[in-house]
């Protein structure tokens, strides 16, 4: 994983731990050194709970996320960023496909709404795609938190399997050349 880059833009513990307004609301858990690890735990949480949010229709999605990371203590920063993979160019289509989704779930039929920025439209159409939009982006958040997880928790062990044999690879290397000169001597 890309530590050193990701370290690189990452918040001080230290300036979020004695943040006025996030100690008023979450107090003593700023202290858990995991929200700002970048370890396999803490990142592939992260990808949980921020891909989980990302698919819930509601405004505020990045408080959520930052209150579930304090939460499950995972990686703070991580998890709210991923939240913007639902931003004002992808929010249409993704939380239609979760309407479809939800619709496939409850055996309903789609219906051909036309989205207008008015209270009368929250007020008469919402009231109507309500369910199989929850239940929908319900289902495809925890698939996509659950394979945000998984694929993490894999490319993690990869990445260490192949530092590991490359060190081993690199140190029989050296003891080589170390026998080899030894022998020269």
């Amino acid at each position: 994983m890309p530590r050193k880059f990701i370290r690189k833009y990452m918040p001080d513990h230290d300036k979020i731990r004695n943040h006025v307004q996030l100690n008023r609301v979450f107090g003593n858990l700023l202290h858990d050194p995991n929200l700002l690890h970048l370890n396999r735990r803490s990142v592939s949480s992260a990808f949980a709970v921020g891909l989980f949010i990302a698919f819930v229709p509601v405004p505020f999605q990045m408080l959520l996320a930052a209150a579930a990371a304090i939460i499950v203590r995972c990686n703070l920063p991580l998890a709210v960023a991923l939240v913007w993979i639902t931003n004002p160019f992808t929010m249409g289509p993704i939380f239609f496909f979760s309407y479809k989704v939800g619709t496939w779930f409850l055996g309903t039929p789609i219906r051909a709404v036309q989205f207008a920025p008015s209270w009368e439209w929250f007020s008469s159409e919402l009231g109507v795609i309500w369910q199989p939009l929850l239940l929908g982006s319900f289902v495809v958040g925890l698939v996509s938190a659950a394979l945000g997880y998984g694929v993490i928790r894999l490319l993690w062990r990869l990445r260490l399997r192949n530092y590991l044999r490359d060190r081993r690879l690199r140190f029989s290397l050296r003891r080589r050349d170390q026998d080899a000169n030894n022998v020269d001597k």
